[in-house]
């Protein structure tokens, strides 16, 4: 039962969604870089508890068992989180035949749950998209201790990457604050891809206490609060430059018992200057108040008019009363601000089978066509190995650190393909590891599909 003060809290921020947490941010204004139409702000979109207890594992939304012999594309470093370099339409970037990603990555010399807070951005270069060859480091002297995930973006007219990350605090803080690089090129060969170029560092976006959720008022909940991921695109109809990423709405919960706690978002800006180094915090366009504490990764697939948003979410942060896996979950609008109707009834996409549940995560789709290619890292398989006894996930870190390191994965996973049709997916085939396909196609408006 929500209280007379949450009432009170919820009703400032609805006054808040409806005039903008800064300035004029939802008065329609023409900020930003479009040239059509400004967007108009909304109220956000709420991920219920009715949905959530609708979610159930179908074959066509259960990834196959990942093969014991994938390959390994680092041998000195842990990778997970990756993103591709895009055009600012957002189709993948091939560059004088060459694909880029990156990943977060740290040293095999760290048993795996150490690598947060040692994680460093380092990107790989292929030209089938498949065989990745290792570059080196992403960024000279970025902001934070270390660096969380986020997106890039090549600009064409300009040869240089806009590259937006997670700048972190050493734990036990973890404070988020979002990040963009810019200034970097590619230099191209023959026989593969460099960095170049002096790049700029700054802050774009800071939790604000009203729309998010500061670290401070994340204290008493007990939960790891979140402001990171920001994933960089183009409005489909307006051109302006915008940004969505995970954050948590204030909500007042005060333990991991109270379900007022579980309070992710997904959060939204836009630029307000062309260099792209301003930008305006925007009200959320999607909550799962009461029911998840985390919509990680936000991101972006638009199809035959239709806005898919993906993110993805822990069993560990559905709230109490709640199950679900380890998985990614999507919703559908006609907008950026409309009515987003989970996927499938339940928001459920793409979840590791029962046999193998941690064995992926982090999955991030993107545009192929009328389909989508999911791709993600493995994380720990054989927890159910007989010769060693089932150990639960928990257990994993109090293993000797050998045993630790021989569980997780730390590389790209199986990619597979997804079929979009209206509110339903299905999973239609497995690709090679951690294979990123151009994003051609017959799909058209968006996402680089008319190239």
């Amino acid at each position: 039962m929500v209280d007379k003060s949450t009432n009170l809290e919820l009703s400032r921020r609805s006054i808040l969604k409806t005039t903008g947490a800064i300035g004029a941010a939802g008065l329609a204004l023409p900020f930003g870089t479009g040239s059509g139409a400004a967007l108009e702000t909304g109220e956000a979109s709420q991920w219920t508890r009715e949905h959530a207890n609708s979610i159930e594992l179908t074959d066509d939304t259960t990834a196959p068992v990942i093969d014991e012999n994938s390959d390994v594309i680092s041998d000195d470093y842990w990778i997970w989180d990756t993103w591709p370099l895009r055009y600012r339409d957002g189709s993948i970037a091939k560059i004088d035949g060459w694909q880029v990603v990156f990943s977060l990555t740290a040293s095999k010399d760290l048993v795996p749950g150490a690598r947060h807070n040692e994680a460093t951005i380092r990107y790989f270069y292929s030209r089938n998209g498949h065989d990745w060859q290792e570059g080196g480091t992403a960024f000279e002297n970025p902001l934070g201790h270390h660096q969380w995930a986020g997106s890039a973006m090549y600009d064409q007219s300009e040869d240089q990457i806009y590259h937006f990350y997670t700048a972190t605090s050493p734990e036990p803080e973890f404070r988020q604050r979002l990040a963009l690089g810019k200034g970097a090129s590619l230099r191209t060969s023959p026989h593969g891809v460099e960095l170049t170029g002096d790049q700029e560092h700054v802050i774009i976006g800071e939790a604000d206490g009203d729309l998010y959720q500061t670290l401070e008022q994340s204290r008493e909940q007990g939960i790891v609060y979140a402001f990171r991921d920001p994933w960089y695109f183009e409005h489909p109809e307006t051109g302006e430059d915008l940004v969505v990423f995970e954050g948590n709405t204030p909500t007042g919960g005060d333990s991991p018992d109270d379900p007022q706690s579980y309070n992710g978002n997904v959060g939204v800006m836009r630029a307000t200057n062309d260099e792209l180094t301003e930008w305006e915090l925007l009200p959320p366009n999607l909550e799962a108040i009461e029911v998840n504490q985390q919509l990680e990764r936000p991101h972006y697939v638009f199809n035959n008019g239709k806005w898919y948003l993906f993110v993805l979410s822990h069993e560990f942060t559905f709230a109490p009363g709640l199950s679900g896996p380890d998985a990614l979950y999507g919703f559908v609008s006609d907008s950026l601000y409309g009515e987003y109707e989970p996927l499938n009834g339940s928001g459920l996409v793409l979840a590791n089978p029962e046999s193998a549940p941690f064995q992926a995560y982090s999955w991030l789709a993107m545009p192929h066509g009328n389909d989508v290619l999911i791709e993600s890292f493995e994380n720990f398989r054989g927890l159910d190995d007989t010769s060693r006894g089932e150990i639960s996930l928990d257990e994993v870190g109090h293993l000797p650190p050998e045993e630790q390191k021989e569980l997780f994965g730390g590389t790209l996973a199986p990619s597979l393909k997804l079929q979009l049709e209206g509110t339903k997916t299905r999973i239609v085939s497995e690709l090679n590891d951690g294979h990123f396909l151009p994003s051609g196609g017959s799909n058209k408006g968006t996402n680089g599909n008319n190239q």
